[in-house]
């Protein structure tokens, strides 16, 4: 048997493994999460009105995810998951993180590792571009949850993206520095990318993860005049809601393309994974689109839960290949982790995708679950649930709505709810779900006193 002091330093260096990789062998992580960005508002996913042919380049260049699903219907807890790898109540956060106090329904959980955490621990640069939603206050900033760089918004909306306020708060900022920039938000986070990107192609012997969390096309919907313009001149009979948030994703998808652009011209796009997606379905009441699933955001039907999935990694993801596994969001954070060496954390809910970006077989039998808490008087501060599980989904639409049972093989719009006609599969999938509301259940979601 090994002397303690041995077996303590030959833990470490197992430990350290991937520190000690090769750069070149360590790729960068790029993750571009947009808001509110509804699956039928992307035209790789059969959108006929609006045109986005630099989020569909990745498709073309890469792998698109058909049947991927937030992990939330609505933001901080699907950003909560995605950078820890775990469900949102199990990491504190089962609801939207606000400005006001009273009507906050969740709170980051103190020293639980971020993906950021995790990479920079391993020789990576970490940094945060764009909307955080996560924590207005320390501990929950940025800088203090694994990020060398913060450049952006604190908040959960801007109350304008020109004047990048509010209720009248200025929430952007540069690390913990408050900044009052010029120019639309959207512009705004795509330049500091490049920045950002222009700054690691000199330092290429530290791989990077960047997240670029853009506001838009969050509500609301305020696209530059003359991308607004372009869509009435090409679609004169659009309805003038829909008009301004098709507007709205093509300047958009046209500052994504300005990042892409970056990473070919720094020559980082060799060998940096670029992730694509959105942390919920599109909000139907601005004019978004989500088709063909039912509902929008807030919604547990699949319109408010399907996202745009696409992975691009030259040399390594088949150029126009297409995958058919059904993962969540945060599932982003476990594949950076395998392809950078490094091992899935205890207790994670999140699987890696590293399997299928090679063409290969994933593992079946997976429960998904989704929970969302709210406030005011439609949600009383109640939560409601949702899991899917082989090909049913059991869910509430609302803390004071009946359950619902669908069964996804052969109702995938969700028209025909069969609750009370396979009452096995209700009562495996209502046991599924109360196992996972008792883990969440463990985790506080207000910040302590």
């Amino acid at each position: 048997m090994l002397p303690l002091r041995l077996l303590i330093l030959a833990l470490a260096c197992l430990a350290s493994t991937a520190a000690h990789l090769p750069a070149a062998t360590r790729p960068n992580f790029l993750l571009i999460i947009t808001d509110d960005h509804g699956y039928g508002d992307v035209s790789a996913y059969g959108a006929k009105d609006v045109q986005t042919p630099h989020i569909d380049s990745l498709a073309k260049e890469g792998m698109l995810f058909t049947n991927m699903r937030a992990n939330c219907t609505v933001c901080s807890p699907s950003r909560a998951a995605i950078l820890t790898g775990l469900y949102p109540d199990r990491a504190g956060v089962p609801g939207v993180i606000r400005t006001q106090p009273e009507n906050t329904w969740g709170y980051l959980k103190p020293n639980l590792p971020t993906l950021a955490n995790r990479l920079h621990d391993v020789g990576y640069h970490t940094a945060a571009i764009g909307k955080w939603h996560l924590g207005l206050e320390s501990p929950n900033l940025p800088n203090e949850r694994g990020f060398d760089l913060f450049h952006g918004f604190l908040g959960d909306m801007m109350d304008s993206y020109t004047t990048h306020l509010r209720h009248g708060n200025n929430y952007m900022r540069h690390n913990q520095e408050v900044i009052q920039p010029e120019g639309h938000a959207t512009d705004l986070f795509s330049q500091w990318a490049d920045d950002y990107l222009k700054s690691r192609a000199s330092n290429a012997d530290k791989p990077f993860f960047l997240y670029l969390a853009f506001n838009a096309p969050h509500f609301p919907i305020e696209p530059p005049q003359e991308w607004l313009d372009r869509v009435k001149q090409r679609h004169a009979d659009l309805e003038e809601k829909r008009a301004t948030n098709v507007a709205f994703v093509e300047h958009l998808d046209d500052r994504i393309g300005q990042v892409l652009k970056t990473l070919d011209e720094t020559g980082l796009a060799q060998n940096t994974v670029v992730v694509f997606t959105a942390d919920n379905g599109g909000s139907l009441p601005h004019g978004q689109s989500n088709l063909p699933w039912r509902g929008g955001k807030q919604d547990h039907y699949d319109g408010g839960l399907r996202v745009p999935f696409l992975v691009r990694w030259p040399g390594h993801v088949t150029a126009g290949s297409r995958q058919d596994y059904a993962g969540l969001g945060f599932d982003s954070g476990a594949t950076f982790l395998e392809l950078a060496g490094v091992a899935q954390p205890a207790g994670t809910d999140a699987v890696s995708l590293a399997s299928a970006l090679k063409g290969q077989p994933m593992p079946e039998g997976r429960e998904l679950y989704f929970v969302r808490r709210e406030g005011g008087p439609e949600y009383g501060g109640k939560s409601y649930e949702a899991i899917i599980k082989d090909g049913w989904k059991l869910m509430q639409n609302g803390p004071f709505f009946p359950l619902e049972l669908y069964n996804l093989k052969d109702d995938p719009k969700e028209e025909r709810n069969a609750m009370g006609k396979a009452p096995k599969v209700s009562r495996e999938l209502s046991t599924a779900l109360r196992r996972h509301i008792q883990m969440g259940g463990a985790v506080p979601w207000q910040k302590p006193e």
